[in-house]
């Protein structure tokens, strides 16, 4: 997708000194001598500071604590047992952040932390916990999990994906009718062209009557999707807080070539797995699930690193499915979405579909090409995959004090300006739609948790 137009005559904030030092640092911080003003996440950090701040989130729990206190005993004792598994999350949270940016090498950061079992074994325990016993679900449809069935659901079984498939075709003969500025009429792309081949072999690209969706959910933890039967699920994380889910480190999983067997030879593979999981082959699942995960890395980079890992992985027209935390009203991070989007689908995807409820984002990608199409020298497309978080300062995540930061009246006229510039959301998706809810999300109820 083409960026939207940039606004004329204004001048954006710096980033902040530690910000700034510590972007330096990060191999994926190259950028080329041509401005990219409305997705620089460099002039996007005085938007961000706010919300991700340790500060604002000790001021939350402060909230929390009150109301709390005044709760049943039975209830209070829940709400403050929360609070203490919430409180084991968001603290390795900020310890890697912090150690990031006092380090700077992410690759050594992250091998200590893999290496660090006590600390992953509590916090696969309290994230297990937390949605075992507080992550309760009071509104069908809502939660995150049910998102992801609902899509795929959607995609591959109610002809979703041949939709899609169709409007390519359509997209293809618009722009081969003419070529621009040269009057010429080049013949259009039928089912009998070669360019156009992933429509005529529309057939074979839908999943057959008897086979299951063949699912990987990186980060699992528990494996919520084993319970779903039109799912073929392989659960990954670096410590499973489950037997069914196999120990792996997805940023540095090893892919290998794709398997050239029938559908129910890899099925029957995929069932065989040996745990550890070091390699996979790819074009292996036709659906990837990244539920809370790309936040948990303190690196860009290393959310980059996910998403092109994720499209080796991923079959052609297969879904990246994408959910990361945010509690704020839909356009208040528009700006980083917009810029998530241009990044992910510069790898060879395109976005199917985006939702927003009460505390997060959804987004599905469609893989649409089997080469990784990203130019990394002319776009610095890994620092587009900042989160508010890169922007906080040591003195942030170590509750210096009370204060957070507050944007001034220029500042949000600025920011609401630059709202304006954005497209129509409707027009923004493969499926023509974008959704966005009011309603509660108690999925995900947790203030703590959600600001980390």
């Amino acid at each position: 997708m083409a960026a939207g137009p940039v606004a004329k005559e204004t001048t954006l904030p710096s980033m902040p000194r530690e910000a700034s030092s510590n972007a330096s640092r990060d191999p994926a911080n190259f950028t080329s001598s041509a401005p990219c003003l409305e997705f620089s996440s460099a002039a996007a950090a005085p938007f961000l500071r706010e919300e991700p701040g340790e500060r604002a989130m000790e001021l939350q729990a402060g909230a929390y604590r009150d109301a709390s206190a005044s709760a049943p005993p039975r209830e209070r004792e829940r709400k403050l047992q929360q609070e203490k598994l919430s409180g084991v999350v968001k603290s390795v949270h900020r310890r890697l952040r912090k150690k990031y940016r006092e380090v700077g090498d992410f690759d050594k950061i992250w091998r200590e932390h893999c290496e660090d079992e006590e600390t992953l074994c509590e916090y696969a325990e309290a994230m297990k916990n937390l949605a075992d016993n507080h992550w309760t679900k009071a509104s069908e449809g809502e939660g995150r999990i049910e998102w992801c069935c609902s899509v795929s659901r959607e995609y591959f079984q109610n002809g979703g994906k041949r939709k899609a498939l169709e409007k390519d075709e359509k997209r293809g003969i618009f722009t081969s009718k003419v070529i621009p500025n040269t009057g010429i009429h080049p013949t259009p792309k039928t089912e009998n062209s070669s360019e156009n081949s992933n429509h005529t072999s529309l057939t074979d690209e839908l999943l057959h009557p008897s086979g299951k969706i063949r699912l990987l959910d990186v980060g699992s933890c528990f494996n919520p999707f084993l319970k779903f039967e039109e799912f073929l699920t392989v659960g990954i994380d670096i410590v499973p807080a489950v037997e069914t889910v196999y120990k792996c480190d997805f940023l540095n999983l090893q892919i290998q070539q794709p398997l050239q067997l029938a559908q129910d030879a890899i099925d029957a593979f995929l069932k065989q797995l040996k745990n550890p999981i070091d390699c996979l082959p790819g074009e292996l699942f036709h659906v990837i699930v990244f539920s809370l995960l790309l936040s948990y890395f303190p690196s860009p980079y290393q959310r980059w690193i996910c998403c092109k890992k994720a499209h080796e992985l991923l079959t052609l027209n297969g879904l990246l499915l994408i959910i990361t935390p945010d509690s704020s009203h839909q356009n208040r991070h528009a700006m980083m979405m917009k810029s998530w989007k241009i990044a992910i689908e510069s790898l060879g995807f395109k976005r199917f579909k985006y939702s927003k409820l009460s505390h997060m984002h959804l987004m599905a990608f469609r893989k649409i090409s089997l080469k990784t199409t990203s130019d990394l020298v002319s776009r610095n497309y890994p620092g587009m995959l900042y989160i508010p978080q890169d922007f906080n300062s040591i003195e942030d995540e170590e509750f210096s004090n009370n204060s957070c930061y507050i944007r001034s009246d220029a500042e949000d006229e600025q920011l609401a300006y630059s709202f304006m510039e954005l497209p129509d959301a409707p027009y923004d998706s493969d499926s023509g739609e974008s959704q966005a809810s009011s309603i509660p999300f108690y999925e995900l109820e947790d203030p703590i948790l959600l600001l980390t």
